[in-house]
């Protein structure tokens, strides 16, 4: 998860926008093959790989095209880079076939597995080991403010939350913590304000506000950056483990091609010698040390976040069907997490 967020644009703005930048892409994509052709076997001679880069191909290009590169002698096919800012366009050219494989963050690969005929072949795990992170809740150090006090009510705190489309924010704590136990935070809190994680946790150091969410990397970035801050915080709740972002493959990919892909990704920067160092310190300019084995299980507690979501929406228009099917599968993801270890 980066430490920055795209600002979403307004609806009726953001919806033409991401219908108009998904016909000019896949339009050009078509124009110069898209990863269409084929040879006679059916396998495609050339494979378009997806990147989110808000700064596009000149910042992000000299990342990701050493790996690229590697990942072409491998399959032993040419793969080309396609750098959108807009997640929505890159679904959208996948659902079209006009790129095969892509780096998604984890809500968008839902979006991609659901409406792109996609399958995740590997996740990510970052410079520090993991492969996820986790939503918290921060307060003061030495405040006295605990969970039960928070979720007492009583409009007693000023709360700071994150983007209304914030992971970590606001959807996770909303998912997790307060929607199960009926808290609403407008109705909790004395005063509820909405900022990104470092100006929350700034808050919350001075004495602005006296609780807020946040999350892990946050966490990391401040003990890192800002140790002084860092130390006048303390967290009294975190989420269920976040996954972090996916490698995803269209599901019809030829199946010799696919597992020629999945192995590329599997044992990147593994090993020892100088090939296994350099391939190590590609990951490490993209901000990783491997990629790990995963199915789209791993992606669950983001259709809970989903799931959530389309309840509140459902009940919100007083959709009886649609709430109760939402409510289905919010119980049936709640089950499988207190189940898993």
């Amino acid at each position: 998860m980066s430490l920055s967020r795209i600002s979403p644009a307004p609806k009726a703005f953001g919806r033409l926008f991401a219908a108009a930048g998904a016909a000019v892409m896949i339009m050009g994509l078509a124009a110069c093959g898209g990863g269409d052709d084929k040879k006679a076997g059916g396998a495609p001679t050339e494979i378009t790989f997806s990147i989110l880069s808000a700064e596009g191909q000149a910042s992000s290009g000299p990342m990701w095209q050493p790996l690229l590169d590697d990942m072409s002698k491998a399959i032993g096919v040419p793969v080309k880079p396609y750098f959108g800012s807009n997640y929505t366009v890159l679904v959208e050219a996948m659902r079209g076939n006009h790129t095969q494989v892509g780096w998604f963050s984890a809500k968008p690969e839902v979006e991609a597995i659901d409406r792109a005929k996609a399958e995740v072949i590997a996740r990510t795990v970052n410079r520090e080991g993991l492969d996820s992170y986790q939503s918290t809740l921060i307060v003061k150090k030495g405040s006295g403010i605990t969970l039960d006090k928070v979720l007492a009510c009583g409009k007693q705190y000023n709360f700071g939350i994150g983007d209304a489309q914030s992971t970590s924010g606001t959807l996770a704590p909303l998912t997790f913590l307060f929607n199960p136990r009926g808290v609403v935070p407008a109705q909790c809190f004395k005063t509820v304000r909405s900022a990104n994680h470092q100006a929350n946790a700034f808050g919350v150091a001075t004495g602005v506000i006296e609780v807020a969410t946040s999350n892990s990397v946050n966490t990391v970035f401040m003990r890192r950056e800002n140790p002084q801050l860092a130390g006048q915080i303390e967290e009294i709740w975190t989420s269920p483990p976040i996954p972090e972002s996916g490698i995803v493959v269209r599901e019809d990919l030829d199946p010799a091609l696919k597992e020629k892909i999945r192995s590329f990704f599997l044992t990147y920067g593994q090993g020892e010698g100088a090939e296994a160092e350099r391939q190590r310190k590609v990951l490490a300019d993209l901000e990783y040390s491997r990629f790990a084995a995963a199915d789209d299980r791993y992606l669950d507690p983001i259709r809970e976040m989903i799931a959530d979501q389309k309840l509140g929406e459902a009940r919100a228009k007083g959709d009886t069907t649609a709430a109760a099917a939402a409510e289905r599968e919010l119980q049936r993801l709640r089950s499988l997490r207190e189940v898993r270890p």
